[in-house]
């Protein structure tokens, strides 16, 4: 069955990596050790994606298990820099999104995403509404690989599993997207052959044509 949809996961697929400057500013503003910092910051994302804490929450949870407190002030700076650290663009990826959107299919975003990133998304991303859907996980209340949010994200495009590719750049993602019958594929840079092989197999404008360089990532600030 022909495609008639094409998501995208938004972090490392739509943006580039997470930008070092404002990653530095996270660490320094939380006084905490590189290490345990990291680890923190992954061990209760999934709830803030799922808006089970929002962003004061979530932060205040990172301090109370590295033994400290964070200030009022220190929680804002932490959103703001979180944000920021993820709102680096892969102009390569983007370009081609809106090119298959001109070439006829929707295009829709599927994202883990929390309240506080989104909320800077939205202030300065006037792109997004270049896309037909959009599926946050903070606003879902479910976290990928849930089928709940692949359902919903197909749902609101109208179109059925297989009529959709979904791209992500975790396998665990792109897993969960084939189990409810949606076309999955695993993105690692747009130079990346495998990537580049599994493309072929659909109708799609070239990607290659809008790679200019290797997993192209512009910084928007």
């Amino acid at each position: 069955m022909p495609l008639r949809a094409v998501i995208f996961d938004y972090g490392e697929v739509l943006s580039g990596p997470p930008n070092e400057h404002f990653h530095r500013a996270l660490l320094e503003t939380s006084g905490l050790d590189e290490a345990l910092f990291e680890k923190l910051y992954w061990t209760h994302r999934l709830d803030l994606d799922a808006n089970i804490l929002d962003g004061s929450t979530y932060w205040q949870r990172i301090a109370q298990d590295a033994g400290t407190l964070f200030t009022v002030e220190q929680i804002k700076l932490l959103n703001k820099f979180d944000a920021r650290m993820w709102m680096d663009l892969n102009q390569t990826m983007l370009a081609w999104a809106f090119a298959i959107g001109k070439a006829g299919l929707k295009i829709g975003i599927l994202s883990n995403m929390g309240v506080s990133v989104l909320h800077f998304m939205r202030q300065d991303f006037a792109w997004l509404n270049q896309f037909d859907q959009l599926t946050w996980s903070c606003e879902v209340g479910a976290v990928k690989p849930d089928p709940a949010i692949y359902h919903h994200a197909i749902r609101e495009l109208a179109v059925k599993p297989e009529e959709a590719l979904f791209i992500d750049n975790i396998e665990k993602n792109v897993v969960g997207a084939r189990a409810v019958g949606l076309h999955g594929l695993h993105f690692t840079n747009v130079d990346e052959p495998a990537f580049a092989q599994s493309l072929s197999a659909f109708d799609l404008p070239s990607l290659q044509e809008f790679a200019t360089q290797a997993d192209a990532a512009s910084p928007h600030f």
